[in-house]
C-alpha cells in the first residue's frame, strides 16, 4: 500500500501533466492531424522544423494551428478534483511538455491554474528538463506532481507527493518507490477487442456484401473458385475501409465531439490513442493489399484508388457541397467493380447505371438525416460539412429523383432483348420494380421521420422489411431463370 497524505499535509503547489493527464489525448498529435487536414502543403515543411529539435517543432505547429480546448476531452475525474483542491486554497501549476500557446489555451479554458510552466521554442519541458524547471521554480519536495506516463519518474523523484493518473501497476510501483502517492486515478479500461472492434467499424463491412451482387447475378453462385475469390475480395476491402476509417475518425475529432453520438467514437473520446490510429492505419493497409494480392491485377488497382478517393475525402472533398455525396456514391458502385473483377466475369454496365443512381440516392439520405438531427438540436451547420439546414428539402428532393430513375433503369435493363434471352421467364423479373419501389420510398419515409440515425446502408441491412424485399427479388430471379 501507498502511503497517504491527509489533506492537512498536502504540499501547497500541485503542478499537473497536461497530455495524458489532464486531457485524454496528446496535443501535439492532435495539432499535427489538424495541421495535415487545413494545410496540408505545410506538412511538407514539417521534417525542416524537426531538424530544429522537438521544442522548435512543437513551436512551429502550434503557430499554424490553434487548438479548441473546448474541442478536447477532459480526465473529468481528475477534473473535478483538481477543482476541489483550488476551492481547499491550493496553488495548481500545469507544468506541460506542450508548447506554451497550447498550455495557455487550454489552462484559460479551465480556469483554476495560478500558472503555467510549458514549452518554448527553445526548450522542451519534457522529463529531466520538467524536473529541472520545477525543482528551480519550487525547490527540491516542494511540489506534488500529477502525471501518467514513465518520462515522469524522474519528475516525481524530485517531488514531495505524486498524483498518478490513467497508470498501469508497474508504473504505480515504480512511483511509490520515488515519492508518496498523494491520490490515484486509475485507467478506466485497457485497450479490448470490443474497443478495437469499434474502432475500426467492422460492421461497417456489411457494405462490402456488394461485392458478391456480380456472382449472383452472373448466376455463378455454385463455383466455388469464384465465391472464394469474392471471399477475399470482401475481406481486402473490408481491411482498406476500416484503414480509412481510423483516419477518417482521426482526421473528423473536433467535429466528432461537437456531435452528440460520434463523441462517443473510440478516439473522440480518448478510449483509444491517436497513436494507436496512426499505427492501425498502416497495418490494416498492408493486411487489405496482402489479400487482395492473389486475385487480378485490377482488384489491387482499385483498392488502391478507393483508398485515394477516401483520403481525399476525409480531407477535403467531404466539405465540398454534392462532391461528397457524388464520391460517396461511387465508393459504393466501386465495390461492385471489384466484385465483377474478381471473379472475372464481364462488368453490366446496366448494373453500374443502377448503382450509381441508388446510391446517390442513399448518400442523400445521409445527409438529410444529418440535416434533420441539426434541426431537431437548433443548429443551422453541420460541423466538417458544407451543408446548411436551409438545404434540406433540395436535398430530399434530389435524393427521391435518384432513387426512382434507378427503378427505370432497373424496368429498362428487365426489357433489354439481351437480358430476356438470358432468362426463360424474364416476366418475373417485373415483381422486382414494385418491390423496390417500396423499398426505397420506405426508406425516404424513415429519413423524413427522422429514424434514420446511422448510415443508411446499415439501416437497410438491418431493417426487416430490406429482407422481405430483398427476398421477393430473389424469388424473381430464381422463377426466371
Amino acid at each position: 500500500m501507498a502511503a497517504e497524505i491527509e489533506v492537512g499535509e498536502r504540499v501547497p503547489v500541485l503542478c499537473v501533466d497536461m497530455d495524458g493527464t489532464l486531457l485524454r489525448t496528446d496535443t501535439l498529435y492532435e495539432s499535427v492531424l489538424v495541421l495535415l487536414k487545413r494545410y496540408p502543403l505545410q506538412c511538407l515543411r514539417a521534417p525542416f522544423w524537426l531538424l530544429g529539435g522537438k521544442a522548435h517543432f512543437k513551436a512551429q505547429v502550434a503557430r499554424h494551428v490553434h487548438l479548441s480546448p473546448r474541442c478536447l476531452p477532459f480526465n473529468e475525474e481528475l477534473l473535478a478534483y483538481l477543482k476541489e483542491q483550488k476551492e481547499e486554497g491550493r496553488t495548481l501549476v500545469l507544468a506541460t511538455a506542450a508548447n506554451r500557446r497550447v498550455a495557455e489555451a487550454v489552462a484559460g479554458s479551465v480556469g483554476i491554474f495560478d500558472e503555467v510552466i510549458a514549452s518554448d521554442a527553445e526548450r522542451n519541458l519534457s522529463g529531466p528538463n520538467k524536473a529541472a524547471a520545477l525543482r528551480e521554480r519550487f525547490g527540491e519536495k516542494g511540489f506534488a506532481y500529477a502525471a501518467n506516463g514513465e518520462i515522469d519518474l524522474s519528475v516525481w523523484r524530485d517531488a514531495a507527493a505524486a498524483v498518478i493518473v490513467n497508470a498501469g501497476t508497474r508504473l504505480r510501483t515504480a512511483a511509490e518507490k520515488l515519492t508518496l502517492v498523494e491520490a490515484e486515478f486509475p485507467r478506466k479500461a485497457e485497450v479490448t477487442l470490443p474497443t478495437l472492434v469499434r474502432a475500426i467499424r467492422v460492421h461497417q463491412w456489411i457494405k462490402n456484401l456488394l461485392i458478391f451482387v456480380p456472382l449472383v447475378l452472373a448466376h455463378e453462385i455454385t463455383d466455388i473458385s469464384r465465391v472464394l475469390a469474392a471471399l477475399q475480395a470482401f475481406f481486402a476491402f473490408g481491411l482498406c475501409a476500416s484503414s480509412m476509417y481510423v483516419f477518417n475518425d482521426l482526421m473528423d475529432l473536433h467535429a466528432d465531439r461537437r456531435h452528440p453520438d460520434k463523441r462517443h467514437r473510440p478516439f473522440a473520446s480518448g478510449a483509444l490513442s491517436i497513436q494507436l490510429g496512426l499505427a492501425l492505419v498502416p497495418v490494416l493497409l498492408i493486411a487489405a493489399f496482402a489479400v487482395a494480392a492473389p486475385l487480378p491485377a485490377a482488384v489491387s488497382l482499385l483498392l488502391l484508388v478507393y483508398m485515394a478517393l477516401t483520403l481525399l475525402y476525409s480531407i477535403s472533398l467531404k466539405r465540398m457541397v454534392l462532391l461528397d455525396v457524388l464520391i460517396l456514391a461511387g465508393l459504393y458502385t466501386l465495390r461492385i467493380v471489384v466484385g465483377t473483377l474478381a471473379i472475372e466475369v464481364p462488368i453490366s454496365y446496366w448494373l453500374l447505371a443502377f448503382s450509381t443512381f441508388i446510391f446517390f440516392s442513399l448518400a442523400m439520405v445521409k445527409r438529410y438525416s444529418e440535416l434533420l438531427a441539426l434541426m431537431d438540436r437548433n443548429e443551422e451547420k453541420s460541423h466538417g460539412r458544407g451543408y446548411v439546414t436551409q438545404d434540406i428539402e433540395l436535398l430530399g428532393n434530389l435524393g427521391a429523383a435518384s432513387a426512382y430513375i434507378s427503378v427505370l433503369v432497373m424496368a429498362l435493363y428487365i426489357n433489354d432483348p439481351a437480358i430476356t434471352v438470358a432468362y426463360t421467364h424474364s416476366e418475373w423479373l417485373w415483381l422486382v420494380c414494385p418491390a423496390l419501389l417500396y423499398w426505397i420510398s420506405r426508406i425516404w419515409l424513415m429519413a423524413h421521420r427522422g429514424l434514420i440515425h446511422e448510415d443508411p446502408v446499415i439501416y437497410a441491412v438491418r431493417d426487416k422489411a430490406s429482407f422481405v424485399v430483398a427476398g421477393i427479388a430473389l424469388f424473381a430471379i430464381y422463377m426466371a431463370l
